[in-house]
């Protein structure tokens, strides 16, 4: 086969992108271009690589491990060239982070100030529910992730950066805010608001009631921290969210934190990525920069 590295990187944009003309744009070339050189791929490996259904590019079972293929290539190359630009004292390239929803009150800071000091360096952020960070985290599209819970089927590099404690909220009209001590068989009458099933709050949340033999009554399952807030403000039921979620404040919109005995739930931040996978330079350095800014978020 004869293929060209700019071709590998066509073809991983069509992989991406799902468009031809879109991955054109990518490549910054002519859609009759990227046609051809598509055409050219397909004819070098010589089996089918995707077919056009409506329109949407869908890959083969072989297009899809050429895109994994082209994927791990032009990765180790980036970090070839921040290797290289490392050594001569230049800090420019790409940075690929995915993190789950409930990161983003904290992520898009650290990673603001990461480019205040490497400005040239181009950052993306995904903002996902966990089960699309787990599939980002498969297909290795990313450089670094961030959770709460990681996949326990997978091998990964894991290291623990910062708490994430889970507290219980109600409306700040309440009863239960103006007491003290309040225990968890006492809140068997009340009507939870939780997490979707899978989520990582909801995870460890559902792991901490199984250990303490409590059956919650729950009224919905929601799947983001502000609409259990919006709920719960509301006055439909108690919350448990991240205290993260309440911006490091005890009342929030309509919201206050529950004095309950044995909360907040013990649970933490993990930076991970594949065990195989070899960390760019820019990534090492992002990882050291989030452990010196903890101080700004715990």
């Amino acid at each position: 086969m004869n293929i060209t590295f700019r071709q590998l990187k066509l073809f991983l944009a069509l992989a991406e992108t799902g468009s031809v003309s879109a991955a054109a744009r990518v490549m910054h070339v002519t859609q009759p271009t990227a046609s051809m050189q598509l055409k050219e791929i397909s004819q070098s490996v010589g089996v089918s690589l995707f077919e056009v259904i409506s329109k949407k590019v869908h890959l083969t079972d072989m297009g899809r491990e050429l895109a994994q293929t082209a994927r791990a290539i032009v990765q180790t190359w980036e970090a070839f060239e921040q290797g290289v630009d490392s050594v001569k004292g230049l800090a420019r390239g790409k940075l690929r982070v995915a993190v789950v929803s409930t990161a983003k009150y904290f992520m898009p800071r650290l990673i603001g100030s990461f480019c205040k000091k490497y400005p040239e360096i181009d950052v993306s952020l995904e903002i996902l529910n966990r089960d699309g960070v787990v599939q980002r985290m498969r297909e290795n599209l990313d450089d670094i992730y961030i959770m709460s819970q990681p996949p326990s089927d997978l091998d990964l590099n894991d290291e623990i950066f910062m708490a994430n404690p889970l507290v219980v909220i109600a409306e700040t009209r309440s009863i239960l805010v103006k007491q003290a001590g309040v225990e968890l068989k006492n809140l068997a009458e009340q009507r939870f608001i939780l997490r979707e099933q899978g989520s990582g709050t909801r995870m460890g949340v559902d792991q901490y009631f199984k250990k303490n033999k409590f059956r919650p009554d729950i009224r919905m399952e929601l799947g983001s921290n502000e609409a259990i807030k919006e709920a719960v403000a509301g006055g439909l039921g108690i919350g448990i969210v991240s205290r993260h979620s309440l911006h490091g404040q005890q009342k929030e919109h309509g919201v206050a934190v529950v004095d309950v005995l044995d909360f907040p739930i013990l649970s933490n931040w993990h930076i991970v990525h594949p065990a195989s996978k070899k960390l760019s330079p820019i990534a090492t350095e992002f990882k050291l920069h989030m452990r010196k800014e903890l101080r700004h978020y715990v």
